[in-house]
C-alpha cells in the first residue's frame, strides 16, 4: 500500500557516471521541493562469503554508504543536506528498483538509462518502465540541465492521455514551463481532418483551462516512421523536458512498452518523464 510522500528515489552510482545525474536529480528536488533518496545497488554477498564472513554485508554496506556520502558532499553545496537520504541496496538493478516502487513511498524514480550509469541493458531499463509502480524520469549522464521553460509531450493517438496530462500539468506548473503537444500524421490527409489533430486540440484545450500555456505541433510523416519525425523535432526545438505515456503492447512479451515509446525514450538527451499504466496517485501538492 502506497503512502503520501514528495520524496524521489534517484539511483546514483558514486563514480564517473553518476556526478551528472546526481545535479540533475538535485535540480528537480529543489525545483519540485521534495525530499531525494539517493541510492546505490551493489552485489549480493555470495552465499560461501555469508557461511564463512557472516558480517561481509553489513561490512561492504556501510563503506558503501560512506563512499556515497563522500561522493554526494563533494558535488552537492551543504544547503541540501537535510533534504537528502542515502540508501544501499544489494542485488541486481532491476529487482531492487521494481521492488522500491512496489513498496511505496516515491513520486517517482530517477535512473540513468545507460548501462554505465544504472547498469541496465536497453530492454530492462523498457522492462523497468513498464512494470514500475511509480513513475520513471529517464536520464542522460552527458546531459547538462539548466531552466525548463518548454516541455513537449509526444501523443500516440493508440493511447490513453489522462494521467500524462495531470503529471504534465504539475510539470508546467512547478517550472513555470510551455507545453507543446506534438503528433506525428502518418496518412496522407488534411492535418485538420485527422484524428491526432482532433486529439491534440481536445489535450490542448484541457490544459489550458487548466492555466497552462499550451500549444500544439502536427508533424507530416509520410514516408518516415513516426517516433523519428518526433525526434527530429524534439532534437530541433530543444525542449528542457519531455513527458510520455506508455501503455500495453502485449501481456505475453513482458515488455509493455512499444517501439514508439521506447524510441522516444531513448533518442532524447534531455530528460524523458515516462508516466506508467499503474494508477499512481499525484504528489500532495498538486492542484489542477
Amino acid at each position: 500500500m502506497r503512502y503520501r510522500s514528495n520524496n524521489i528515489l534517484a539511483l546514483i552510482p558514486p563514480a564517473n557516471a553518476g556526478e551528472n545525474i546526481l545535479k540533475q536529480a538535485l535540480f528537480f528536488r529543489q525545483r519540485l521541493e521534495m525530499r531525494l533518496f539517493i541510492y546505490h545497488i551493489i552485489k549480493k554477498t555470495t552465499l560461501f562469503k555469508k557461511i564463512i564472513l557472516p558480517k561481509q554485508t553489513t561490512i561492504r554496506k556501510n563503506a558503501a554508504l560512506t563512499a556515497l556520502q563522500k561522493f554526494v558532499s563533494n558535488i552537492v553545496p551543504p544547503e541540501e543536506f537535510d533534504h537528502l537520504t542515502y540508501r544501499i541496496k544489494t542485488g541486481s538493478p532491476l529487482p531492487v528498483l521494481l521492488k522500491q516502487s512496489k513498496n511505496g513511498g516515491y513520486e517517482f524514480l530517477m535512473v540513468d538509462k545507460t548501462k554505465e550509469g544504472s547498469g541496465l541493458e536497453t530492454d530492462e531499463f523498457d522492462k523497468l518502465i513498464s512494470h514500475s509502480n511509480s513513475p520513471v524520469m529517464a536520464l542522460h549522464n552527458g546531459y547538462q540541465i539548466g531552466n525548463i521553460k518548454k516541455i513537449v509531450v509526444p501523443v500516440d493517438i493508440s493511447q490513453s492521455t489522462g494521467k500524462k496530462l495531470l503529471w504534465a500539468t504539475y510539470f508546467a506548473k512547478k517550472l513555470g514551463a510551455k507545453i507543446t503537444i506534438v503528433s506525428a500524421l502518418g496518412l496522407n490527409i488534411e492535418t485538420k481532418q485527422s484524428l491526432a489533430w482532433r486529439n491534440a486540440e481536445k489535450l490542448k484545450h484541457m490544459l489550458t483551462q487548466r492555466g497552462i500555456d499550451c500549444d500544439m505541433e502536427i508533424l507530416k510523416a509520410t514516408g518516415q516512421e513516426k517516433h523519428t519525425m518526433v525526434l527530429e523535432y524534439i532534437d530541433k526545438e530543444k525542449p528542457g523536458l519531455v513527458i510520455i505515456r506508455t501503455h500495453q503492447e502485449s501481456k505475453l512479451t513482458g515488455l509493455q512498452i512499444g517501439k514508439f515509446v521506447s524510441e522516444i525514450i531513448h533518442g532524447c538527451s534531455m530528460p524523458v518523464f515516462a508516466v506508467t499504466q499503474f494508477m499512481h496517485p499525484m504528489p500532495i501538492d498538486f492542484e489542477l
